[in-house]
């Protein structure tokens, strides 16, 4: 950089040393695995023209506790009520998000409250280290 003289002066930038309390930074990382969430990939084939939604009283509940994990986002597929048509012969793939699981949980069951039909319902999914999982929804009990 040139200053008001005409002569180059050299600007030297201090970074200080940030010093985190090691008993604040274990609780953080605690806070932050406890909120961490579970994603499951979903997919569901049919030989028929169908409708598919999913509704957000969609639930991961712990086997044991009966503690439900809610659902927080889903991708490529349309929150009811509205339906969205699926084409015959085909497989409709779509992610759904939920809140973490309790540390203690080992099995759960994937359940979708519907108040005028019948949802997707699976149980007995046990659980990962990466809390990332694959169902097929065809398995699943209408």
């Amino acid at each position: 950089m040139t200053n008001n003289t005409g002569t180059e002066e050299q600007t030297t930038t201090v970074i200080p040393a940030i010093k985190i309390d090691e008993k604040l930074k274990a609780e953080l990382l605690t806070q932050f695995e406890e909120q961490g969430m579970v994603i499951v990939h979903c997919s569901l084939s049919t030989p028929i023209e169908m409708g598919i939604r999913i509704w957000s009283s969609t639930f991961l509940v712990d086997r044991v506790s009966g503690s439900k994990s809610r659902l927080l986002h889903a991708l490529n597929i349309v929150f009811a009520p509205p339906w969205e048509i699926i084409g015959a012969g085909t497989t409709k793939r779509f992610t759904l998000i939920f809140s973490a699981l309790p540390k203690s949980c080992e099995v759960f069951d994937f359940i979708e409250e519907v108040p005028d039909s019948v949802g997707f319902e699976m149980y007995g999914i046990k659980r990962n280290a990466s809390d990332v999982y694959n169902v097929n929804l065809n398995e699943s009990v209408l």
